[in-house]
């Protein structure tokens, strides 16, 4: 088993930030999910009759000319974070990897494409150690991002993509094991670290994953890598846990297995 984790963060490329930034001034618009009530209450306006008689295209039209100075930096840059999980724009800055028994390794590296390099070796290295035709991975979200974010970087950067690994991954396909899929069926979603206090699996880091980019632009990597491999680990546990293996279940389970 190969168990898998990448942490990502936005587009690092010179000036890309601040391109977002200067979009959201030049373009300010209110958010999609802003309501009538909620620009009004962040307008200050208390009248009720006047809430009630403004219509919500004229209420955004208002939130929009009182905060554009405000909160047109922070709308860009929220924009720009979202990058983060785009594999076009985005980057990896560590990938979490753990063979079978052994301890989750975190790689991380300036070099994104030397990364990638060395994840690939070291996964190549496993699969024909142990004469494997086709390796297995397991990881939370592992389909929809995991994967495919590593593919698409793999890429972009000019690195060969290894025959074995798994280009365009389904859900059903027998070389992954997805633990949100496993547990929340499809369409479904589960946080990993809801799944672990479902599951009573306890956490060694007190990092999440909305936290990586602050970590890298303070220069966390190491912070990072420690979450990163943490994740591995407790992505593992959850896996054992839910497929039953045999070291995570009780004397007297076993016992009642047998008749």
């Amino acid at each position: 088993m190969i168990y898998l984790d990448v942490e990502t963060v936005p587009d690092m490329r010179p000036g890309k930030r601040e391109t977002y930034i200067q979009a959201a001034r030049d373009n300010f618009k209110a958010p999609s999910t802003l309501t009538k009530e909620q620009a009004a209450a962040d307008l200050g306006l208390t009248d009720a009759s006047e809430i009630k008689f403004t219509s919500k295209d004229a209420m955004l039209a208002r939130w929009v000319e009182r905060f554009r100075d405000e909160k047109a930096d922070e709308v860009g840059d929220a924009e720009w974070r979202k990058t983060s999980f785009d594999g076009a724009k985005g980057q990896i800055c560590c990938i979490g990897v753990a063979l079978d028994d052994s301890d989750p390794m975190p790689l991380w590296c300036a070099d994104e494409a030397r990364m990638l390099r060395d994840f690939f070796l070291i996964v190549d290295s496993h699969i024909r150690q142990n004469n494997l035709r086709r390796p297995t991975f397991v990881g939370h979200n592992l389909a929809a991002f995991d994967l495919r974010f590593i593919f698409q970087r793999a890429v972009i950067n000019r690195v060969p993509v290894p025959a074995w690994f798994p280009r365009n991954a389904r859900p059903w396909d027998d070389s992954i094991n997805d633990t949100m899929l496993m547990w929340a069926g499809h369409g479904g979603r589960i946080s990993l670290a809801n799944l672990c206090e479902a599951l009573g699996v306890e956490s060694n880091n007190d990092t999440d994953g909305s936290m990586v980019c602050d970590m890298y632009l303070q220069g966390q990597i190491e912070k990072i890598a420690e979450y990163c491999a943490d994740d591995v680990r407790i992505t593992r546990e959850c896996w054992r846990l839910m497929t039953l293996a045999p070291e995570n279940m009780s004397a007297p389970m076993l016992e009642e297995d047998l008749f």
